[in-house]
C-alpha cells in the first residue's frame, strides 16, 4: 500500500506524522511511504533520515494521492482536493469542525481522527490528546519561566535569600500533571486546582498543594466524576466558592499555568480581570486553553501581552514548540492505530465493531459521521 505523508501548511505547525522510527517499521509490513520533500524539516527530521530508513522523498501531489495520507493537522480547504476519491486520512481532524468534515466527505475520503479515541486502557497507545497534551503542560512552564523575571527555585547566595516561585496550576489533566512536574523540578512551591476530587492524591504524590473545594450536593459530587475521563461542567454553585479559594491562591502567584478544558466546548473561564488585576507586578499565565477562548478572558490567543502589569501568554500550539519529541510521540500514536484499520497484507480495512475505530471514524462514503 502506498502511504503519504505531506508537509503541514497550517502556520506554525512544525509537527510531522511520521518519523524515520515509524517508516521503518511501515517499511518492514511492505508499504510504499511517500514524504513529501522537507516535511519533517522543522521537526529535526532531514529528507535523508527518511530515505535512510526506507522512504522514498516526493513532491506534494505524490503523497497527497497514496492509499493512505497520514496528517498531524486537518487538511486546509485548498488541500482537500489533493486527496484522492476512496483514499483513507488519518490525523487530529478536529472532530467537532462540522465545516472541514464535511469537505472530506464530500471529497469521498475515509477520515478517523485520532482525538476521537475513547479514553480507554486499550486505547492509550493511540491517545493523542495524551501524548500532545503532555507536551504542552511542560512547554509551558519553561515558557513561564522564561518570561518571569525571577528565579524559579529558592537560593541562598552570599547576597541574600531568593524565594521560590509560587506557581499555581489549574485543571490537572495530563498537561496539568506534567506542568505541576516540570515546575516542581525547577523548585517552585505549587498548587493546583481541579473539579474532580479524585485527582488530589495525584497532585500530592507530584509535590503540590491541592486546593480543595468540597462538593455539598450530589448534583456536585456526579458532575466532579467527570466523563470518560474528562471533566464535565461543574454546578454553579460549587463554581463560585472555587472561584473564591482560587482567587485567594492566585493573588499570592508568581505563575499561572491555566489547562482547563472541555471537549467541543469553550474553555471555561477561571481566571478573571479582576484575579489579573490582584496579582503582582511581574507575574506571569501561560493560557493552554487560549485555542478554545482561553480560561482567562484577557489572553488573546496567538500573542503574548502585558495587561495590569501581568504577561499573559496565549500560545495556541505549545507541542509544536517541541517538535522532535511531539512528532516522535505523535507518530507512535499514529502507528499503533493504523494496525486496527490495516490488514496483516497491507490492504486498509474498517471494522466498525472496533470501539476505537467506530468512535474515531468521521467521514466515509460521503457522508458525515460524526459532528
Amino acid at each position: 500500500m502506498q502511504i503519504g505523508v505531506p508537509a503541514e501548511s497550517m502556520a506554525g505547525e512544525t509537527r510531522v506524522a511520521a518519523t524515520p522510527e515509524t517508516v521503518k517499521k511501515l517499511k518492514t509490513q511492505g508499504h510504499v511511504l511517500r514524504i513529501e520533500a522537507g516535511a519533517g524539516i522543522a521537526a529535526s527530521v532531514p529528507d535523508a533520515a527518511y530515505v535512510a530508513a526506507g522512504a522514498e522523498i516526493s513532491d506534494a501531489a505524490a503523497a497527497w494521492s497514496a492509499d493512505l495520507v497520514l496528517k498531524v493537522r486537518c487538511p486546509v480547504e485548498a488541500e482537500t482536493p489533493r486527496l484522492r476519491a476512496g483514499a483513507t486520512l488519518v490525523g487530529m481532524l478536529n472532530p467537532f469542525d462540522a465545516a472541514g468534515l464535511q469537505r472530506l466527505a464530500t471529497a469521498g475520503v475515509t477520515a478517523y481522527a485520532l482525538e476521537a479515541a475513547p479514553r480507554t486502557t486499550r486505547a492509550q497507545s493511540m491517545d493523542v490528546l495524551s501524548s500532545q497534551a503532555n507536551i504542552a503542560g511542560y512547554k509551558a512552564v519553561l515558557i513561564a519561566a522564561d518570561r518571569y523575571q525571577r528565579f524559579f527555585p529558592m537560593l541562598m547566595t552570599a547576597a541574600g535569600t531568593v524565594k521560590a516561585a509560587r506557581v499555581v496550576i489549574l485543571g490537572v489533566g495530563v498537561a496539568g500533571l506534567q506542568a505541576i512536574a516540570t515546575a516542581k523540578r525547577l523548585g517552585a512551591v505549587i498548587e493546583a486546582s481541579d473539579v474532580r476530587p479524585g485527582v488530589k492524591e495525584q497532585v500530592e504524590s507530584l509535590g503540590a498543594r491541592f486546593i480543595d473545594v468540597p462538593c455539598t450536593t450530589q448534583e456536585e459530587r456526579d458532575a466532579a466524576e467527570g466523563v470518560g475521563g474528562y471533566a464535565r461542567p461543574m454546578p454553579q454553585s460549587w463554581l463560585e466558592r472555587q472561584k473564591v479559594e482560587v482567587a485567594k491562591r492566585v493573588a499570592q502567584a508568581d505563575v499561572l499555568i491555566s489547562t482547563a478544558l472541555i471537549p467541543g466546548r469553550p474553555a471555561p473561564v477561571l481566571v478573571t480581570e479582576d484575579m489579573v488585576r490582584s496579582m503582582k507586578a511581574g507575574s506571569v499565565i501561560v493560557d493552554i486553553a487560549a485555542p478554545q477562548g482561553g480560561n482567562c478572558p484577557l489572553t488573546e490567543a496567538g500573542k503574548t501581552v502585558v495587561k495590569h502589569g501581568v504577561t499573559l501568554v496565549g500560545e495556541t500550539n505549545l507541542p509544536a514548540l517541541v517538535a522532535a519529541d511531539a512528532s516522535a510521540l505523535y507518530a507512535r500514536n499514529v502507528l499503533d492505530f493504523l494496525k486496527l484499520i490495516v490488514n496483516p497484507d497491507g490492504a486498509l480495512h474498517m471494522d466498525l465493531q472496533d470501539d476505537i475505530v467506530a468512535a474515531c471514524l468521521v467521514a466515509h462514503a460521503g457522508t458525515v459521521k460524526r459532528a
